[in-house]
């Protein structure tokens, strides 16, 4: 059996996983992801009982009950980058004995829920609505990164998002992942869902032009207007492919719900972004404690 060493998992004096600082105990089986640390005691506000605190970095996690159920709320600051942290070492914390560095016998397989802001692709989509993704498009390339089997892969709605966008080689090769029908059904009935595009930055690789001119400027529409099977990128954000990626390999559930604060074809931002965000929040806790 492999056994991990001490420069592959990173352990902290107390035994807890490196940057999230967490043992076996301090995850529950439903864990809420954020980017913003300071949203997670806006969360954890509506929890029964607070159990768990522990910080470093951008990397903050509550633990407590709600109406009798379990859950983990968590900070991963933005991207991608910081995803592939956070997913491997949730998974560490549960599946990896970390006393003998060996993996467990029994896997454990965490719900992995991430709450976000976002910004819509379709005019349809009203600012201040909710989207669930169905299925994470990631332009990212962390993916490429690992040894995979492909089933994983929406192999021919990326291939058709390549085609339809002239996709540049000089660009990360896209992936698209479908994310938990489970966790789609329990939480979202009633959004909208479709594709959600992970960008690996903010700016350019969203099409936003400051003084640094767009390689590809045509992009977001060609990106706008792809269709496959009925399914439209709805949104545009930072984390989702990654998630839905590193989870599936993993073995873990995955969905992302975003508040969409801004409407990237119609040009409108959120008035209070916050209070929309708090009504998320609050329905997502009660159809996960219902």
């Amino acid at each position: 059996m492999k056994k991990f060493k001490d420069s592959e998992l990173i352990l902290n004096p107390d035994g807890s996983v490196y940057h999230i600082h967490l043992r076996p105990e301090d995850v529950a089986d439903t864990v809420i992801l954020v980017g913003d640390q300071h949203r997670v005691p806006v969360i954890s506000k509506h929890f029964d009982k607070i159990e768990v605190k522990k910080a470093g970095r951008e990397f903050v996690t509550h633990t407590g009950t709600l109406n009798g159920k379990r859950l983990t709320v968590l900070s991963t600051g933005i991207g991608t980058d910081n995803i592939d942290i956070v997913v491997n070492e949730l998974d560490a914390a549960v599946n990896i004995d970390l006393g003998k560095r060996i993996p467990k016998e029994k896997h454990t397989a965490l719900n992995l829920i991430r709450l976000g802001t976002s910004g819509a692709l379709q005019p349809g989509l009203e600012v201040d609505s909710f989207v669930a993704s169905a299925y994470g498009l990631g332009f990212d390339g962390l993916l490429n990164f690992y040894h995979y089997d492909e089933k994983i892969l929406e192999k021919e709605m990326t291939e058709a998002f390549i085609h339809h966008t002239g996709w540049n080689h000089r660009l990360p090769y896209p992936y698209i992942i479908k994310g938990s029908e489970m966790l789609l059904k329990k939480l979202a009935y009633g959004m909208p869902s479709g594709i959600t595009a992970t960008a690996n930055g903010f700016y350019g690789p969203q099409g936003r032009q400051l003084r640094i001119p767009l390689a590809f400027p045509e992009l977001n529409e060609k990106i706008e207007d792809f269709c496959f099977d009925n399914q439209r990128i709805t949104n545009f954000e930072m984390e989702t492919s990654a998630i839905y990626a590193l989870g599936r390999i993993l073995g873990h559930h995955t969905l992302t719900i975003c508040d969409i604060i801004a409407n990237r074809v119609t040009k409108q931002f959120s008035k209070d972004y916050k209070a929309s965000v708090e009504k998320m929040i609050q329905l997502v806790l009660e159809r996960l404690t219902s």
